[in-house]
């Protein structure tokens, strides 16, 4: 243990928050997959169980990552991208429905599925940052360096956006915070975002889903004349935060649990807070809020524009996911299939995400190493 602790590297602010958000899962989870497990015909434990070894995996995986040099994820960047767009054209197309929604492909021989949009995070991310720092002496010119980065948000966003809007939605608006970052001039900005305007009008109004966007935008502006079926999660969501009270009900006495339909991943801090109160509700927002401080800093001090670029998209990912889903449970948002970072039960996207915290931390390294050799120099002269 000791030796393993010796090798981590990188802010132990993030790996203590992980650590955190993690055992906060188990928890949550263990408290709101009663209803699943009866449906299942199975134990509670035996979901918990498949749920702890997720977070073992991604905890390991988040270790991997760490350890490789961030500027390893430059020189593969083009290649996921490359992977990843016939990737989400084959979901489109060949996909599993869940939800009816074609977001999953599922892996041969291991019953697990992965929603291709986690990893094309990923990959956006990288690529952005990647483009973006190696052509800052001409990044205002538009054949070398705006359409091939325009292009790759936009067919990424559009790929994502006919399966799961607000996931691209989420994903575009970190694509233009990294422009704005990268110095991209505000008039390309602005064509940027007219793009992604015309193109999210086409998926809201012609788009497969288009009837299921307009419904739930419906329901979320008019919830006093929406049809009792479709507001049937958000009001039972708000049952479970009004009856919560201060300090809630305690660990395991959820009632709304029963009747949310996934409270274990969409809906899981409504039950947080009806089980821990608003003071529960309120530490969960401090811990994402000062993993985003432990990250803002890391960008800042990060010694080149990539591991900046790099570590301010993930970073941004992860808490505007982590915020967007806090939104919709205490109906600030329409209803939406995007989980909480590290804390709902979930397959995959737990890895992936894991993933996206060891290259944060690895960019962290390279934050620390440098005052160790310069440290290692003074020593050096001063025997001398």
């Amino acid at each position: 243990m000791n030796k393993i602790l010796s090798n981590t590297k990188g802010d132990r602010w993030i790996w203590l928050i992980v650590i955190l958000l993690s055992a906060i899962s188990l928890l949550a989870v263990y408290s709101s997959t009663g209803t699943l497990a009866y449906k299942k015909g199975v134990g509670v434990e035996s979901i918990l169980f498949k749920h702890l070894m997720m977070v073992v995996g991604g905890i390991a995986l988040m270790y991997i990552s760490h350890k490789l040099d961030y500027r390893y994820y430059a020189g593969i960047s083009k290649l996921l991208m490359i992977v990843t767009i016939p990737l989400l054209l084959y979901t489109l197309v060949f996909g599993a429905h869940i939800n009816n929604a074609s977001r999953w492909i599922s892996i041969p021989g291991t019953g697990l599925s992965f929603q291709t949009s986690d990893l094309a995070k990923l990959a956006l991310i990288t690529y952005l940052a990647r483009t973006l720092s190696r052509k800052q002496e001409n990044i205002k010119d538009v054949k070398q360096s705006f359409i091939p980065i325009m292009g790759a948000v936009c067919v990424v966003f559009i790929l994502i956006a006919l399966a799961n809007l607000s996931t691209a939605l989420m994903l575009f608006g970190v694509s233009i915070l990294l422009l704005i970052i990268g110095r991209i001039s505000i008039k390309q900005i602005g064509i940027t975002c007219l793009a992604g305007a015309v193109l999210l009008a086409g998926v809201i109004f012609l788009g497969p889903r288009r009837h299921t966007y307009i419904s739930r935008m419906h329901t979320f502006m008019h919830p006093d004349k929406a049809n009792a079926d479709k507001s049937f999660q958000s009001d039972h969501a708000k049952i479970a935060i009004a009856t919560g009270g201060l300090f809630g009900k305690g660990l395991g006495h959820s009632q709304e649990k029963n009747y949310l339909p996934e409270a274990f991943s969409d809906e899981i801090y409504a039950v947080i807070i009806e089980e821990c109160g608003l003071l529960g509700g309120l530490a969960i927002i401090g811990i994402y809020l000062f993993l985003l401080y432990r990250c803002i800093k890391i960008v800042t001090k990060a010694p080149k524009a990539f591991g900046a670029l790099l570590a301010a998209g993930l970073s941004f990912s992860l808490t505007i996911q982590a915020f967007a889903n806090m939104a919709v449970a205490v109906g600030l948002g329409p209803v939406t299939g995007v989980p909480l970072p590290l804390i709902s039960m979930g397959g995959t996207s737990i890895l992936f995400t894991s993933v996206a915290f060891g290259i944060i931390l690895s960019v962290s390294r390279d934050i620390d190493e440098p005052k160790k050799v310069i440290v290692g120099e003074i020593k050096e002269v001063a025997i001398a």
